[in-house]
C-alpha cells in the first residue's frame, strides 16, 4: 500500500506525539522524591477527604485523579473551582485535603479559592508545571508536572501535561494504596457491578439452590425412584443421604450410563449399590469464583453444598455461575 504525503504526516505527527509524551512521562521518576512523600503523609493523616479541583482540561485530569483516588481506598471527589466561588466551596470541610491542578499555577478560578482554603486551614497539595506561580507558594507541597514541550505543534493545546499530570495522580493513587495495605478484596467492595467483584465477593450460598431445591433419596431406594428425582429437580444428579439426612454418596447421569454399560439389573438394583461414595462437595461460604476452579479441575458441572454437619443444604451448578458472571 502506497501512502500519500498526507497520510505520511499523520504516521509522522501520532509517533512524535507518542515520543515526546514518553519523554515527559519518563522525567517524573526524578521528581518522585520527598515533595511526593510528603504529599502522600498528608493525605494519609487527613480525617477528611481529598477535594481535587482544577480548570479547563487540568479539571478533566482531577475528575479522573479523584475517581482513581476514591476507587483505591481513598475518599475523593472532585469540585469545579468556579463552583465552588459560587456555593459548592461548603462541599469542603476543615479536616480535608485538596489537590489543586493548574500546569501553569495561575488559573484564576483555582487561584481565587486560596484565601479561602488558608482561613480554613486546610492543607493543599498542588500540582503545577511553575514552582514560583502563585498556586505553588500557596501549598503545603508542590508536585512539579513541568514539561519542556507539549506534544501539539504549537505548543498550545495541553497535551504532554495532561498525560504527565494523569500519571503524578496514579503514582500518588497507587503509592497510597500500597501504603494503607488495600487489597484485592477492598477493590472489589468498590466495585461490586464489576466482574471483579463479582469474583471477590460472590459466595456459593448467594447462587446456590437450596432447601427444596436439592434432590435426596435414600441408599435403599431402588434407581428408578432416584431418576425421577434427578429429573424431577434438572440437576443431573441427585444427593444419597441416611437417616439422619447425611450426605453419604450422589447418583448421576454418569453413575447410569456406567451401570448400563456394566449390565447392571437397574430394575432390582438400589441407589446403595450403584452410587459414588465420595461426591464432590463445597462450603457455604466458598467463593463462587473457586467452585468454578474445582468444577473445571473435576471436569464436573454440579457440586453439592454441605454444611459442617455434611447435611446436603444445596446444590451449585455451572450455569448459576454463568448467570452470575463470574466468569
Amino acid at each position: 500500500m502506497t501512502l500519500s504525503d498526507n497520510h505520511q504526516l499523520m504516521l509522522t505527527a501520532g509517533k512524535r506525539t507518542i515520543d515526546i509524551e514518553t519523554k515527559a512521562v519518563a522525567a517524573l521518576e526524578a521528581r518522585i522524591d520527598q515533595h511526593f512523600i510528603k504529599a502522600c503523609d498528608l493525605i494519609l493523616t487527613c480525617k477528611g477527604r481529598v477535594i481535587v479541583t482544577g480548570m479547563g482540561k487540568s479539571g478533566h485530569i482531577g475528575n479522573k485523579i479523584a475517581a482513581t483516588l476514591a476507587s483505591t481506598g481513598t475518599p475523593a471527589f472532585f469540585v469545579h473551582p468556579g463552583e465552588a466561588s459560587h456555593g459548592d466551596l461548603g462541599m469542603i470541610t476543615r479536616q480535608d485535603v485538596v489537590i489543586a491542578i493548574s500546569n501553569s499555577g495561575s488559573s484564576a478560578e483555582v487561584v481565587t479559592l486560596l484565601p479561602l482554603l488558608k482561613r480554613m486551614n486546610i492543607p493543599m497539595i498542588s500540582m503545577t508545571g511553575n514552582p514560583d506561580s502563585p498556586l505553588a507558594e500557596a501549598a503545603a507541597v508542590n508536585l512539579d508536572i513541568s514539561i519542556e514541550s507539549e506534544a501539539c505543534p504549537l505548543d498550545l493545546a495541553p497535551t504532554s501535561s495532561t498525560t504527565v499530570t494523569l500519571v503524578m495522580g496514579d503514582a500518588l493513587a497507587v503509592a497510597l494504596l500500597e501504603a494503607k495495605g488495600f487489597t484485592a478484596e477492598d477493590f472489589a467492595f468498590s466495585h461490586p457491578g464489576g466482574a471483579l467483584g463479582r469474583k471477590l465477593l460472590l459466595k456459593v450460598e448467594d447462587i446456590m439452590h437450596g432447601d427444596n431445591e436439592v434432590p435426596r433419596v435414600k441408599k435403599e431406594s431402588p434407581i428408578s425412584q432416584a431418576l425421577l428425582e434427578m429429573t424431577e429437580k434438572g440437576f443431573g444428579m441427585t444427593t444419597v443421604v441416611d437417616d439422619n439426612n447425611q450426605l453419604i454418596g450422589v447418583f448421576t447421569d454418569g453413575d447410569l450410563r456406567r451401570c448400563v454399560d456394566q449390565g447392571q439389573d437397574i430394575g432390582s438394583a438400589t441407589i446403595g449399590d450403584v452410587m459414588s461414595t465420595k461426591p464432590k462437595t463445597i462450603h457455604r461460604d466458598i467463593l463462587a469464583a473457586e467452585a468454578l476452579g474445582q468444577m473445571e479441575n473435576g471436569k464436573i458441572t454440579a457440586l453439592i453444598v454441605e454444611d459442617d454437619e455434611h447435611h446436603p443444604i444445596g446444590v451449585l451448578h455451572m450455569h448459576d455461575i454463568l448467570r452470575a458472571g463470574v466468569i
